[in-house]
Formats: C-alpha cells, structure tokens, sequence
C-alpha cells in the first residue's frame, strides 16, 4: 500500500512511436472500437446525489466534500463509500503529506504499509487528470493492489495519469485540504476525526474543549491551607 513511486521517474517514462509499418494494412480489419466518453462535468452541489458525495470532517476543523464519480471508477467508489459508512476512516491521520504535491491517507497503521481487510481492487486507470482537487487511490508497484488509501492532489500531477485510479474531485473545502500539516509522517499529522457520505446527514464532530487553566496566583495562605492525602 506504500505510495513511493517518484514524480522524477514516471516523468521519464519512454515513448513508444508506431512505425508505419505497424498500421494493418487489411481492409478487412475491423476498427477497434473508441473507448466510452466519461464525464468530466463536475456537480458541486452536493445535495445532487447526495449519496456520491465524501464528507471528510478534519481535526483542523475544516469540512471536505469530495464529488464521487462511478463513472470513472465504480469499484473504487464502492469501496471508499463502504468503508466510509463503516467509520473505517474515522480517526486515521493523512501519513504522508508533500507540500506542492499531495496529501495521503487512509491507513489504520498510518505508516502507508496497511489497509483495510478487504481484498484489493483492480485497477480502473482512466483518463481523468491528476489536477488540483483530484482524488485517486494509491498502490503499490502492482497496478491492482489499490485497497482504502487515497491521496488528494494539491497541484496537477500529470505524470500520474493513467497510472492511478481517479475516482473524484474536491468540491468543498480545498482551503482546509490545504491546512494540512506536512510531513511523512507528521510530527503533528492531521486526522479524519469523520468520514462519512452526505445522504448520512451527520452533523459535524463537535471541537474538542480547550484545556481549563486557572491563571489565579497561589497565595501563602492558599499553602497553608492545603491538604495533602
């Protein structure tokens, strides 16, 4: 589950060309058949199927909405949307965080070697752009070991296209996406305190209370007046 492939060398990728000698020269052949448009509209509003919609409520405060799009990648949908309702996410820290680049989670061990229980996806690479907002799903080196870690985009990465699933977009809340602490991991990572699916209705998680501190000056006769048990 460890997303370690460097920018540098998906960037040096070779280039295949295709001499002419490769073109079928039978007219007979039949043409192979162009691969389905996919949708590249997204609906910001997330009230419109609403069951398609990642709720993310971060420990800095901040409430993301990612749009999911089953269109792009449908088992990869169903699994974040499961392991969402589950609460699998509830609680995880983003482990691996690049500042100008992404920002990663979704590992219950939060060292970006685990996952869930759930047998692993194969891939459903597409041609969606790895732009600012983007949601794809990380692996390992073998393209179908995707399982629950996925990484939101803060610049394009177009060097990652094709090579990871994109399965939504920000919708909502990039400026807290942006808030979170980097590091790999952080000193002080940034946690999903809830994840859930905007058809849930579940209000966001309530601040923690700021610790109580009495500022009042102890006083020698507050000293002789203490007890010790």
């Amino acid at each position: 589950m460890n997303f370690r492939h460097t920018v540098a060398a998906l960037m040096l990728g070779a280039t295949v060309l295709a001499s002419p000698a490769a073109f079928a020269k039978d007219k007979d052949v039949a043409a192979t058949e162009a691969p389905a448009q996919l949708p590249t509209k997204i609906d910001m509003d997330p009230s419109h199927d609403p069951q398609n919609v990642l709720v993310l409520d971060l420990s800095n405060g901040g409430r993301v909405l990612i749009r999911l799009v089953p269109e792009w990648a449908p088992h990869h949908v169903e699994r974040v949307s499961k392991l969402a309702s589950e609460g699998f996410y509830d609680g995880l820290i983003f482990h691996r965080v690049i500042d100008g680049f992404m920002a990663q989670t979704g590992d219950p061990t939060g060292t970006g070697q685990g996952g869930s229980d759930l047998p692993d996806l194969e891939a459903e690479f597409n041609a969606m752009p790895h732009v600012r907002g983007s949601v794809a799903m990380a692996r390992t080196n073998d393209p179908n070991s995707a399982n629950s870690q996925f990484f939101i985009v803060f610049y394009p990465r177009f060097a990652l296209d094709h090579k990871y699933t994109v399965f939504g977009r920000v919708i909502g809340g990039m400026n807290y996406v942006d808030a979170i602490h980097r590091g790999e991991p952080p000193e002080d990572p940034t946690k999903i305190v809830q994840a859930s699916l905007f058809s849930e209705h579940k209000p966001k998680p309530a601040a923690p209370a700021p610790a109580v501190t009495d500022d009042t000056p102890v006083t020698l006769d507050d000293l002789n007046n203490s007890s010790s048990q």
